[in-house]
């Protein structure tokens, strides 16, 4: 069952900007006491503010997304774990703790609902990245094809047959998840 803080989630979908004024209102300053206190500056908190709701609207994007606890303590949890991510690469040692506000120790629901938004922003990116590394005319047909177009309209794009444009998707994708497969980062984004 949806919190009624659903409407934050489904106010990044629609671009509501009454009721994205008001989540800056009631959020952004909890963000950035956290991120001043451990360690960083204003201009990091706007960023990480900026960062997570983009996390946050892309994996609603998916449309199976919903909210089942207070926005606060997920928007939080999203936060505080992207700024951990900064602080760690900043540091030569990786391992980074943050000073908490007891009063902003989010509940079960916020870590499952972060962990799994973090989760898929990892693994786009790591999907990303090794679809970098595959040849140019593999990058522009898988491009093309997740554009929305038809395999007839891609292989016409392409001047390939249509038979050879799927046959050479298949094994482009076939390349993508033996390249996401050998990465390091793969058995630890559990997919």
């Amino acid at each position: 069952m949806a919190h009624p803080d659903q409407k934050y989630i489904d106010a990044l979908l629609t671009n509501d900007q009454k009721v994205l004024k008001e989540l800056y209102a009631n959020y952004s300053a909890k963000i950035k006491w956290m991120v001043l206190k451990n360690n960083g500056s204003e201009q990091d908190a706007g960023d990480i503010i900026q960062e997570s709701l983009i996390v946050i609207y892309r994996r609603a994007l998916k449309g199976d997304f919903v909210l089942t606890c207070p926005f606060d303590a997920y928007f939080y949890m999203v936060c505080k774990k992207r700024w951990l991510n900064v602080l760690s690469k900043r540091k030569s040692n990786p391992t980074v703790t943050i000073e908490e506000d007891q009063r902003y120790i989010p509940g079960e629901d916020s870590f499952r609902l972060a962990e799994e938004t973090l989760e898929d922003e990892e693994r786009l990116q790591l999907l990303k990245e090794k679809i970098k590394e595959l040849g140019e005319a593999c990058r522009e047909l898988l491009r093309l094809s997740w554009s929305g177009k038809s395999m007839e309209e891609v292989a016409s794009l392409l001047n390939y047959t249509y038979g050879y444009a799927r046959k050479k998707k298949s094994e482009c994708l076939g390349r993508v998840v033996e390249l996401v497969k050998k990465s390091p980062e793969y058995t630890k984004l559990k997919w």
